[in-house]
């Protein structure tokens, strides 16, 4: 190909002037553009005849291995967005295995993450509205059913109590007498962390 074709040739495509056919020895108009290589970023002009010709005898794969065709024929099969073998992401929050939760961001199941998660928040903003988190403290003594000025001693024998009378291992193991442990306990670390506070 002559300098003097390559010069009417452009990154479009575009035929910015009335060229000849890319063609060696034609004479012709070029008017069709055919993609120079693979990256498709330079085109070269063809008159109709030469540019079905071109057309014909086009391997876009052309120098390809057996590797690289089966990687892009994998990349397409998806759409060529990125993939990774299931399970591997999130695996602690599947369903179906024992003791796994649901991830579920917008809380339609319940005992979610993000169910804990608003709950915990609404609490914390309540605890902070109120001076030195007077609600938790209140809602903690309203658990260990205590009452009037509460001392450490008081606290513990109180926990004591309610730790023998609701612990899984005097329940049987049940599931609803965890759940209550979890909360007598929660309630516990609240009240003796404002105690150890105060002194």
């Amino acid at each position: 190909m002559s300098e003097t074709r390559d010069r009417f040739t452009c990154s479009t495509g575009k035929n910015t002037a009335t060229t000849p056919c890319a063609w060696d020895g034609c004479a012709a108009a070029g008017e069709y553009r055919a993609p120079r290589d693979r990256r498709l970023a330079d085109y070269v002009m063809y008159c109709l005849e030469h540019v079905r010709a071109y057309n014909a005898r086009w391997d876009f794969h052309a120098g390809s291995s057996v590797a690289d065709l089966e990687a892009e024929i994998r990349s397409a099969a998806t759409w060529e967005r990125p993939t990774w073998k299931l399970g591997t992401l999130g695996a602690g929050y599947r369903a179906g295995r024992p003791g796994a939760r649901v991830n579920d961001p917008f809380g339609f199941a319940a005992g979610t993450d993000f169910e804990d998660k608003k709950k915990a928040r609404a609490e914390d903003a309540q605890s902070r509205a109120t001076p030195g988190g007077a609600t938790a403290r209140m809602r903690a003594m309203k658990v260990l059913d205590l009452s009037g000025p509460v001392t450490l001693e008081t606290l513990k024998e109180r926990y004591k109590a309610l730790v023998k009378k609701y612990h899984p291992d005097a329940n049987g193991g049940s599931a609803e007498a965890e759940n209550r442990m979890k909360v007598i306990n929660a309630a516990y670390q609240t009240l003796r962390a404002g105690l150890a506070a105060a002194t």
